[in-house]
């Protein structure tokens, strides 16, 4: 089994085991890590924007053009964010660290 690490906001990391074939919002649920995922993966949604850190970034598939299209509404958007609802748990990306943004922009919920 693959582990990842996630980093709150405020810096606190939390390493947790990451089943192959998950999807990061699903590893976070499955944790109890606070990453809303407001459209449970229909990239319908940005709130389950992370950032990957390091060289993880490059070992992902690159993002659909729906997920640049949900990418473009994220709070605090950076050149390695992504949804993380798109990223598969595979053997290569054991080891994954995420960070999640200060904030997030849920544009589903009625104002």
């Amino acid at each position: 089994m693959a582990k990842m690490v996630f980093i709150d906001a405020d810096g606190t990391k939390k390493e947790v085991e990451a089943p192959l074939g998950l999807s990061v919002l699903e590893i976070a649920h499955r944790n109890m890590v606070d990453i809303e995922g407001a459209c449970d993966g229909s990239l319908a949604c940005s709130t389950c924007h992370v950032i990957v850190e390091g060289d993880y970034f490059k070992k992902l598939e690159p993002a659909s053009e729906d997920e640049e299209d949900m990418l473009d509404l994220a709070f605090g958007l950076t050149h390695t964010s992504r949804l993380g609802c798109q990223i598969i748990m595979s053997e290569e990306l054991d080891g994954l660290t995420v960070r999640l943004p200060n904030a997030t922009r849920n544009m589903m919920v009625d104002k």
